[in-house]
């Protein structure tokens, strides 16, 4: 089943979050955070990781096909990514969540995501269509979660 171009842009821009003026990937970002502890972290892990999963693979279609209806490469307001990303860096903590953990996860991804270190910036380049828009930000969550379970071991 084919869906109308209508629905693929309102997947790939959660709603429209994606054409809010000016960051739209840092909106997306905070609105994955702030719905996490409502939505996302209640779940048990296997859950979470089916989530994950059923987010990528949607974001890789609703991606692609925003591609070709925009007729553009990697469109700005395609932020289905970010609810992932951040959903990853997010998947190891505790529910209810400390507020100060739920911050850090947003900084650290959204920090990730914008200076695109090695391998983010690799991949993003060489991974064409939905699987490189969504890809990018799978590792830059799973570095943000990584960063996260160093901190909560320096910091007790």
């Amino acid at each position: 089943m084919k869906l109308s171009a209508g629905v693929v842009l309102g997947l790939a821009t959660l709603g429209g979050i994606g054409r809010l003026p000016k960051a739209p990937g840092t909106w997306a970002s905070a609105a994955a955070a702030i719905l996490a502890p409502l939505l996302f972290l209640p779940l048990p892990m296997p859950l979470r990781l089916g989530v994950c999963l059923g987010i990528y693979f949607v974001g890789v279609q609703a991606a692609t096909r925003a591609e070709v209806v925009l007729q553009r490469h990697d469109p700005g307001c395609v932020v289905i990514d970010e609810l992932l990303g951040q959903w990853i860096a997010l998947c190891a903590t505790a529910s209810p969540a400390p507020w100060w953990e739920l911050v850090l996860a947003f900084g650290l991804f959204r920090l990730l995501d914008i200076t695109k270190p090695w391998p983010i910036r690799a991949l993003e380049r060489r991974i064409a269509g939905g699987h490189g828009i969504m890809l990018d930000d799978v590792v830059a969550g799973l570095m943000a979660l990584g960063g996260l379970a160093l901190l909560r071991v320096l910091l007790p």
